[in-house]
């Protein structure tokens, strides 16, 4: 027969004089104790790794940007690379402003090794419009947090000088947004570690910095600018069986591509050039109104004789617009 409520509740009730306390008041004394001693005890990357060994877990360490070395000089062979990331009120940089900037500048050599963090900057600037529930909800950016507040170029220039090359996660977006800020940033090499590294060839199963920072095995606090520079930099110096994601960047930075305008191609040959992986831009921005494709320098003359020979079946002199680190991402 099973107890009562009742009979249950007793079990933890207050004992009478012949019993002492009850099973409730002695654990109360205990718990404290009992609390301090495994708190003590706890080793927390020890348990991390039991559970790495179960194939029913997966542990995610928190990211920890690296240490920041300022009076680091490159040696012989080194150079620095600037890590950049803006918020902003919107995705139209004609019209929308930069709410903050987070800037990380590190040493490597050649051959793509990472050395140290050599400046940090985080700045907010109080914009000229409002700053949307939207945007807010996204950066964790309010109206309170940026008032007063205004970006000092002179320290952005002074980190961005040495540079020889401005790393973004959507060089497209975040370059546009920084020559509004500064004409220093127009004159400078830029790489996409959206674009130019395959990360689904390296092990990734995407390319958003989400993805590829639980990838890496860690967590970090998402969407602040500083926060996603030093997340990218983590996630590019990871080694994996494919290579580092910096080594890549690295290597696609420094190509030549040729961007191949197949203006007029006769409207039928459409499903002939989609196959080949050339896309459709409808005009505008002093860019044609045509099917287009990038190619390494070293491919441009097979490109050019398979639109001859497949699309055109003549001869034809086609816009081509040459593109290094420099020109790369530049907005129209």
């Amino acid at each position: 027969m099973n107890p009562s409520p009742l009979a249950q509740a007793d079990l933890f009730d207050d004992a009478d004089e012949d019993h002492g306390p009850s099973m409730r008041q002695a654990w109360a004394r205990q718990a404290p104790l009992k609390r301090r001693r495994l708190t003590r005890a706890f080793d927390p990357e020890g348990a991390a790794q039991i559970l790495d060994e179960h194939d029913d877990y997966r542990v995610l360490r928190r990211l920890k940007p690296r240490p920041v070395d300022p009076a680091y000089r490159p040696g012989p062979g080194e150079s620095i690379a600037l890590v950049v990331d803006v918020e902003t009120t919107g995705l139209d940089h004609r019209r929308d402003e930069v709410i903050e900037l987070g800037m990380v500048a590190f040493v490597h050599d050649a051959e793509g090794r990472i050395g140290p963090v050599v400046g940090v900057l985080s700045m907010l600037h109080e914009p000229t419009v409002e700053i949307s529930a939207e945007i807010t909800r996204l950066t964790d950016i309010t109206a309170e947090m940026v008032a007063g507040q205004a970006i000092d170029m002179d320290i952005v220039r002074a980190l961005l000088e040495p540079a020889d090359i401005v790393i973004a996660h959507n060089a497209k977006f975040d370059r546009a947004f920084c020559e509004r800020l500064d004409d220093s940033f127009r004159h400078k090499a830029w790489a996409c570690s959206v674009a130019e590294v395959p990360w689904a060839e390296i092990g990734f199963e995407g390319a958003k910095l989400g993805y590829l920072v639980n990838g890496c095995g860690w967590f970090h606090h998402g969407h602040r600018a500083v926060d996603d520079c030093h997340a990218l930099l983590e996630v590019l110096a990871h080694e994996t069986g494919g290579g580092s994601g910096f080594v890549h960047l690295l290597g696609s930075s420094a190509r030549t591509r040729v961007r191949v305008w197949a203006e007029y191609a006769p409207f039928d040959m459409k499903d002939v050039l989609k196959r080949r992986g050339y896309q459709w831009f409808g005009g505008g921005d002093g860019q044609p109104k045509a099917w287009w494709t990038e190619v390494d320098e070293d491919d441009l003359a097979a490109e050019l004789r398979f639109l001859e020979r497949e699309v055109y079946l003549r001869e034809v002199e086609l816009r081509r617009d040459v593109l290094t680190a420099y020109e790369r991402y530049r907005p129209a």
